[in-house]
């Protein structure tokens, strides 16, 4: 049995706010790079060299990456031999993205009710997902998610005769009805099975993953090769200006779902795809 005491959990989640905040992550900055190395239009190459030259900015004087800062995503995996004490775990989660939001200076953009929109001015509750595994380690992953790409997802409830073929065809449809709007070159999030909610989670912890890696399902590995290489073949480009990166990486998360039903959802981020982990 190992035992968290929950000022330790409250440290490490203000710190990883502030650090997926001011640092993109190693994965998606090389990703970056090579996207600029290979873009063929001279504005979609500026407008990359203008993100990289962000980046460095943000990171050299602390500040963040982009003025949104996003809504807190906290994925934590549990081992069921860990013991938490001293308080609540979620209680602890949500005030460290308090003090991360407020002591790093950060945006605060979350309102306590949908429709009063009262900002709760230090970008708390967060939105928190858990996952009970065998262990005492504790697997924390902050993802700061910033809604001009999030307001662009869509979901899908397609029939299971549509097959791989209509699941192609609903992401791309998605990813050209979004355009310019979730800030291109995107990471496409995607989920597939499981209920309606199960695919949109899905598709929100594909953007966690390694930016360059595939599924270790071969037809998905496959599935996101080509869907990557049409995707840039639409011509919307950085900043929707054109241009032949469009999407940096095509992430696809599956799992087993009704014989009736084939949902699927599409979770798209921006360049800043911020995520931090670390394990407890």
């Amino acid at each position: 049995m190992k035992t968290i005491h929950v000022d330790t959990i409250i440290q490490n989640i203000k710190e990883m706010c502030i650090e997926a905040n001011y640092y993109l992550s190693d994965d998606m900055r090389n990703a970056l790079n090579q996207a600029a190395a290979c873009e063929k239009s001279p504005l979609g190459h500026q407008i990359l060299e203008q993100l990289k030259e962000n980046l460095q900015i943000a990171g050299d004087n602390q500040i963040p990456i982009c003025q949104d800062t996003g809504m807190a995503v906290v994925f934590i995996t549990m081992g069921q031999d860990v013991r938490i004490e001293g308080g609540s775990l979620s209680d602890a989660i949500h005030e460290g993205v308090r003090r991360g939001y407020t002591e790093g200076y950060l945006r605060k953009s979350v309102v306590s009710d949908p429709f009063i929109r009262e900002n709760t001015k230090d970008n708390t509750p967060a939105v928190i997902h858990y996952d009970i595994v065998p262990g005492e380690e504790l697997k924390i992953t902050v993802a700061p998610k910033g809604f001009g790409s999030e307001n662009m997802s869509r979901i899908f409830m397609l029939k299971p005769a549509d097959g791989i073929e209509g699941a192609k065809e609903a992401i791309l449809t998605a990813v050209k009805d979004a355009g310019p709007n979730a800030c291109p070159p995107v990471v496409v999030g995607v989920g597939i099975g499981g209920t309606f909610e199960k695919a949109a989670l899905l598709a929100k912890q594909a953007l966690t993953r390694e930016a360059g890696t595939h599924s270790d399902i071969p037809y998905v590995k496959e599935m996101e090769e080509e869907l990557l290489e049409k995707i840039n073949c639409l011509g919307i480009g950085p900043a929707g200006l054109g241009g032949t990166v469009t999407a940096l990486a095509v992430n696809i998360n599956t799992y087993a779902t009704h014989i009736a039903g084939l949902p699927l959802a599409v979770n798209m981020c921006c360049h800043v795809n911020r995520h931090s982990t670390r394990v407890l």
